[in-house]
């Protein structure tokens, strides 16, 4: 069926098209000159020691998972609430994922509980920022320095949203960025590491280069290139750098206008929270956001089928996020989950996001709005 209003739809930038051309008249393979533009202006902008792009952002969190040193037996701590990529990129090398319960608030791991997860097979925190909203990284950084783990942010959601004046992903060890379709800025597949550290820079690119060293012998650091350690490929195609560099070059414009679609929901959604039928995003006051997305939460799982449907009959897509990793087969099978399950499946049958993406108009954002205040009138009567 097709909908009226989408849930998302990729950019499309005025230059997408032009860059996308010259990449075709020219360099196809990765690392060309779209690449390195990217790279730049993430570092420049985000502060960050080096950004490599990746072929997704569960490969950014795989590569992540070998400059850990990440061995069988190991332990990672994370919330469970979250995507699977987050768990496989540790569980792939053997490590045993421990689930903790999130906050009901922002969706996020709750880091209070964090350090009664920690034993002494305890290597790595992996906090995920839902909805490109911070999870309260002071807390968690510490309890990881005075522990002596490494910090690898999720932040697949979190391009552009800051901490406490601090771009997410650069904040622990090693961040992560996604640059699917269905996210703030896309290179349709593709994803970013975000390297804190300077000395572990080297290892990356060889990880990223078929464990080769490769990028040196580009630079003319070497004469010629050899395998001298793992690695595999992870560099996108110039074709996906150009799509991306097309929008990083009107980031702010992106940004602005996503989160004045925010606020449009936020603002006309908010008589429904006071009636109490629904429950709002919060956004903790150190956290800057993306507009990654906009949800909602409803009663219960009845509620949340019941307004999807109402939805889709209108013609809008709307949908529910992630059925928790610890419910699943495989988080059963890779992981435990540590500490009582008060919120996770609970806040998680409750939630729905809407329709939010670049093109999306303030006339479709007020027709989706109407639609919900029509599903809970019509409950009324």
């Amino acid at each position: 069926m097709t909908m009226r209003i989408a849930f998302n739809k990729a950019p499309v930038i005025e230059t997408t098209i032009h860059y996308l051309t010259r990449v075709l008249n020219g360099r196809l393979a990765g690392d060309g000159a779209f690449t390195a533009q990217c790279s730049s202006w993430m570092e420049t902008r985000f502060d960050a020691a080096r950004v490599l792009l990746t072929t997704s952002g569960s490969h950014a969190l795989d590569m992540t998972a070998h400059l850990c040193g990440v061995q069988p037996g190991d332990e990672v701590i994370m919330a469970s609430y979250t995507f699977s990529s987050t768990a496989n990129a540790f569980a792939g090398l053997g490590a045993k994922i421990v689930f903790v319960d999130i906050r009901p608030d922002t969706m996020n791991i709750d880091e209070s509980l964090i350090e009664e997860a920690i034993t002494a097979r305890t290597k790595v925190i992996v906090p995920m920022h839902y909805a490109g909203v911070a999870c309260e990284m002071d807390t968690i950084t510490e309890i990881a320095r005075r522990h002596g783990l490494l910090v690898v942010e999720d932040a697949a959601q979190g391009v552009m949203s800051t901490y406490k004046g601090r771009a997410l992903g650069t904040i622990g060890d090693y961040g992560c960025y996604s640059f699917h379709e269905t996210k703030n800025y896309s290179m349709g597949e593709g994803g970013a590491l975000l390297i804190r550290d300077p000395s572990a820079i080297p290892k990356a690119e060889v990880i990223r280069e078929k464990g080769t060293n490769r990028s040196r012998f580009f630079r003319g650091e070497i004469d010629k290139y050899s395998w001298v350690d793992w690695g595999s490929s992870y560099l996108p195609s110039e074709i996906n750098a150009a799509y991306l560099w097309s929008q990083l070059e009107v980031a702010d414009e992106i940004n602005h206008i996503r989160l004045a679609r925010w606020q449009q929901y936020y603002e006309a959604l908010l008589p429904l929270e006071r009636d109490g039928l629904i429950a709002l995003p919060s956004i903790p006051k150190d956290c800057i956001h993306n507009a990654h997305m906009f949800y909602l939460k409803v009663a219960n799982e009845n509620v949340q089928s019941a307004l999807i449907n109402h939805l889709k009959k209108a013609g809008i897509a709307a949908v529910f996020h992630y059925v928790p990793l610890h419910s699943s087969e495989a988080g059963r099978k890779f992981g435990r989950f540590h500490g009582e399950d008060r919120y996770t499946t609970t806040e998680s049958s409750r939630l729905i996001r809407m329709p939010m993406f670049y093109s999306l108009s303030s006339q479709e954002v007020m027709e989706v709005v109407a639609s919900i205040y029509d599903y809970f009138e019509n409950e009324r009567n």
